[in-house]
């Protein structure tokens, strides 16, 4: 049986949790954030599991869209200097509580996405401690 891992994601400039208890995805808090479209802006929970792909969002975003996302609390914006390796668009992260970081592509119908550690031994015992079985 395949264990499902709920991240646990801060914003990388305020440290502020983005971790909405009050809408659930997967039976997980998800990861609220601030999105601006091309033609709007408001706010989208993400699946916090990792591999989930299941999100909410109060605007429509079009397939292929890219859409920038800020944080909740102090609305900076969490773009890296990173290009897709899929797709070109710019790639989106937050760090872990855990350590690390979670990194995703900012074009809906992406699906690229990974973990980073930057300590690896430290922060993959601290990972394993904390999700492993």
């Amino acid at each position: 049986m395949r264990k499902h891992i709920s991240m646990t994601v801060e914003c990388p400039h305020c440290l502020s949790s983005l971790m909405d208890e009050k809408v659930q995805l997967s039976g997980h808090p998800s990861v609220k954030l601030n999105v601006v479209s091309v033609e709007d802006r408001g706010t989208i929970n993400l699946c916090s599991v990792y591999e989930c792909f299941d999100h909410v969002s109060s605007l429509e975003i079009k397939e292929g869209e890219i859409v920038d996302f800020y944080c909740p609390h102090c609305n900076k914006e969490l773009l890296v200097n990173e290009e897709c390796k899929l797709c070109g668009a710019p790639m989106v992260s937050f760090v872990l509580r855990v350590g690390g970081r979670v990194t995703i592509c900012s074009r809906r119908g992406c699906s690229n996405h990974y973990v980073a550690f930057n300590d690896l031994s430290t922060e993959l015992a601290k990972f394993y401690e904390h999700y492993g079985d």
